[in-house]
């Protein structure tokens, strides 16, 4: 068992933390950093990176 959890501990630092329901796609993208919460969120996640990659070929 982990003795604390990433969340709170990025809370704690001063981290922004987000997320949504359990199962639910939630994905975020700051600058280079593409996130995503869970396997429902491959396919947000994805697109965000084309974006990403589309953009910076420019």
């Amino acid at each position: 068992m982990v003795p604390y959890l990433v969340e709170d501990m990025l809370k704690q630092n001063g981290g922004i933390y987000s997320k949504s329901d359990n199962f639910r796609a939630h994905m975020m993208a700051d600058g280079n950093l593409v996130t995503g919460q869970n396997p429902a969120s491959s396919k947000g996640v994805a697109a965000a990176v084309v974006d990403l990659l589309s953009r910076s070929s420019r």
